[in-house]
């Protein structure tokens, strides 16, 4: 056999090309680097020919280039004489050195390879000049500073500029197929260079492929080696275990391998029953006569327990056989292998399959299942209750972003041993996924059982966590559901997690007990964004606009662009109610774009038909998510190209939350809109918490006073409104008032010295077809409070 495999292996080895030399001696990839190759130099070849006609077209340019210097300096010279009205002997001088050093430079440029058809009309308007002033400068050198003067006005100033230009277009003209030359051959080696790239790449993959080739070929040997071997193993000494017994279980023979697998040795085991050696429970459904297999028949498969020698239990499955009636065997053969560490993995398997790896907790499904039967068992016996406590980590997003997904892992280990300690015997305990568990309380009489468990759950978190050296102090939300005999288990969970929620909304650290109405108000929410979800396209939604005003005079300068809902078949939904579910759902971006294309698009209108000094202009409030959406600038770049309208009557405004969120994102992304030539204003200024250092850097033009200040203009909030005022006009910045109710109001604002307004004072928001009567109202009134502006509306 050991001959065999050489020979094999030697053959292979023979089989095997030498990588380089086998890669050069195929024809088609020889053709291919030929081919490459010959277009590798002809790219070459074509760039050093290309560079060579950049340099002829740059040595063009530069005699072209002295032949305007030349003549400037002969012009000069000539200019120079007429104003001092005398020739030197070293003008005169200086005048034929410059015409000569012209005539050896208009010599030599006739000699260079020009590529602009400009030149035509260059010579002949050179050879003017050159002619005219030879001309004028004979008149001079007689003294006839008259006659030379009325010549250059007449016929050699217009020639040397007409000279002067025809050069420059020539110089240009040279400049410019120089730099197209220069580009082709830049282009041209670039080519060459991604042409030698192909071929080096194409010759390294075929190399990897050969060497590949090689590698798959040692392997087939190693196998075939490794077949060889295990094969003279399995033949001198196997594992598995071969028992030949009697019907009753009497052992005639067992094979040599007992001894490696069970630590006896087989002549111990002839003559003794598999009783003693098999597990009581297998031992009737192996070795009853129902279990054994007829003479002929099949041959089942059965698994049974054998006892190690240190008493411990191994698992096995084996192969039965009715040999009885064979006449050199004459017994139940047990073909027996160890499937011990298989049971082990199985049984690991599923342990993994219904528990958290992290905390050994049962997870969703197992628990699930748990709740299930509950469930089912109160659908039997009502008064058997239970409940689920919805456990949710608060703020465990920070632990990680702050500490690590290491800590963020110890602190859910921790919250495990917490809430074990905190449960009964009977109690079930299970991680949901990330930071949410739950747990299931048998045994509720009354809602106050499970809410002192919630009780103690909420204590223990009151002590500090002790991670990694760290301590840190983190919350629970808990929200709590009982079962009823009418509510399945996926419906009691799900009940438990709408409490939780509810609970985070009271302000975290607490429980929340469900009851219905958070039920309702949840399938409100869904349908409420549901019914949103089609209202673009239903053409539900419209913009209604607020003026906003000068406050002295009440002259309209813009105006706020407001969302409002208006669903088929039902009453109009507020803003407050339908944003909150547009921002969670993610349908803010549609609708936001919607909003900007649809205010631009009506501003455009309403500034043609009603021009003003200054013009109106639009303000339209951004959201958060749609102001760090990363095609934000694009959709208000389409929105000004699909309105044209002018950029400057635009207003882009974001709350002063949401510009300091991150403040180098936000300063990113004004500049960019200032780009657009938009302006920006920062809405409800003085509710956040503004750094002026950002406020300085920030591109803004415009701060809104929140109407909390206006509404209640006590002496307090008085000087909050002067003290924003005074820092609006110290950064050179508009103010404008918001919720404008009273005349008071006006007034103290005025005094204040904040010069624009609006609200409901002046008009309440309008539909677009009535801005164009309060513009002619406003008008003709010259300013108007909200009772003309009504007026207006109706006219």
């Amino acid at each position: 056999m050991g001959d065999f495999h050489g020979e094999n292996v030697r053959r292979t080895e023979k089989i095997l090309p030498s990588s380089l030399g086998s890669l050069l001696v195929r024809p088609k990839l020889a053709i291919v680097f030929g081919l490459l190759a010959t277009a590798i130099i002809s790219l070459v070849a074509l760039s050093w020919f290309h560079r060579h006609q950049v340099e002829e077209a740059f040595s063009a340019e530069e005699r072209l280039k002295q032949i305007a210097v030349r003549t400037r300096e002969v012009n000069n010279l000539t200019l120079t004489a007429l104003q001092k009205r005398s020739l030197p002997p070293q003008a005169d001088k200086e005048m034929q050195a410059a015409r000569h050093s012209l005539h050896e430079v208009v010599l030599g440029a006739h000699l260079n390879a020009y590529h602009t058809p400009a030149l035509e009309k260059t010579w002949p308007a050179l050879d003017n000049f050159i002619e005219s002033a030879r001309k004028e400068w004979i008149l001079i050198q007689a003294r006839d500073f008259n006659d030379a003067t009325k010549a250059n006005l007449q016929v050699v100033s217009s020639q040397f500029d007409l000279m002067q230009y025809q050069v420059q277009i020539a110089i240009d003209g040279e400049e410019k197929w120089a730099q197209r030359v220069a580009l082709r051959a830049r282009n041209e080696l670039l080519a060459a260079a991604v042409l030698g790239t192909t071929a080096v790449l194409i010759l390294f993959l075929r190399l990897k492929a050969q060497e590949h080739l090689g590698q798959l070929r040692e392997t087939e040997r190693t196998a075939l080696r490794d077949s060889e071997e295990r094969f003279r193993a399995l033949t001198e000494q196997s594992t598995d275990i071969i028992l030949i017994a009697e019907p009753s279980g009497q052992i005639k023979y067992a094979s040599p391998s007992v001894h490696t697998v069970l630590a006896v040795r087989g002549e111990v085991l002839v003559g003794t029953n598999l009783v003693d050696l098999m597990h009581p429970e297998d031992f009737a459904k192996t070795i009853s006569p129902e279990a054994q297999p007829e003479a002929g028949g099949q041959n089942p498969m059965v698994e049974f327990r054998l006892r190690h020698a240190d008493g411990s239990w191994l698992h096995f499955e084996s192969v039965v056989r009715n040999l009885i009636h064979h006449k050199n065997i004459g017994g139940i053969v047990y073909n027996v292998r160890n499937i011990t560490e298989r049971k082990c993995a199985q049984e690991e398997l599923l342990f993994n399959a219904t528990h958290d790896v992290l905390t050994g907790l049962p997870n969703r499904s197992l628990f699930l299942g748990r709740l299930e039967s509950i469930v089912d068992r109160m659908k039997r016996h009502p008064h058997q209750a239970a409940a689920v406590l919805f456990v949710d980590i608060d703020d465990f997003k920070f632990v990680n972003d702050c500490y690590g997904h290491a800590i963020g892992d110890a602190l859910i280990e921790e919250v495990s041993n917490r809430l074990r300690a905190c449960m009964r015997p009977d109690g079930t305990i299970a991680r949901m996924g990330g930071d949410e568990f739950t747990v299931l309380v048998e045994e509720v009489i009354d809602p106050s059982d499970a809410i002192r468990v919630a009780q103690r759950i909420q204590t223990s978190f009151t002590k500090p966590f002790l991670l990694g050296g760290i301590e840190i102090f983190r919350s629970a939300s808990i929200g709590i559901a009982l079962t009823t005999p009418e509510t399945t288990a996926e419906a009691v969970l799900q009940n438990a997690d709408i409490a939780m929620y509810r609970a985070k909304g009271q302000g975290k650290a607490c429980s929340e007990l469900f009851d219905r109405t958070m039920h309702e108000q949840v399938m409100n929410r869904l349908l409420l964004e549901a019914t949103l979800r089609s209202a673009l396209q239903n053409e539900e939604l419209t913009l209604h606009y607020q003026p906003i005003v000068a406050l002295d005079t009440a002259a309209v300068q813009g105006f706020e662009a407001l969302l409002r809902w208006y669903p088929s078949g039902m009453k109009s939904v507020p803003p407050s109610t339908f944003v909150p579910v547009a921002e969670q759902s993610g349908l803010i971006i549609p609708i936001s774009v919607w909003v900007l294309k649809k205010a631009c698009l009506e501003a455009a209108r309403w500034r043609l038909r009603y021009p003003t000094d200054p013009p109106l202009y639009v303000s339209i409030n951004i959201s958060s998510r749609h102001f760090s959406h990363a095609e934000f600038i694009d959709h208000v770049k389409d929105a000004l190209e699909e309105s044209a309208i002018d950029p400057q009557c635009v207003t882009i405004e974001l709350t002063e939350s949401l510009a300091m969120n991150d403040v180098a994102a936000t300063f990113q992304t004004m500049s960019q809109l200032r780009t657009l030539g938009v302006k920006l204003s920062i809405d409800d200024f003085g509710t956040g918490y503004s750094s002026l250092s950002y406020l300085r850097r920030f591109p803004v033009d415009t701060l809104k006073i929140d109407q909390s200040f206006v509404k209640t203009m006590d002496a307090e909030n008085y000087a909050i409104v002067k003290t924003i005022v005074g820092l609006a006009r110290n950064l050179d910045l508009k103010v404008i008032a918001e919720g404008v109710e009273t005349p008071d109001q006006r007034r103290l604002l005025v005094l204040a010295g904040c010069g624009s307004a609006q609200g409901h004072l002046f008009a309440e928001p309008m539909p677009v077809q009535n801005i164009g009567a309060f513009i002619e109202s406003n008008r003709i009134g010259g300013g108007q409070t909200k009772r003309s502006a009504r007026a207006a509306g109706r006219s």
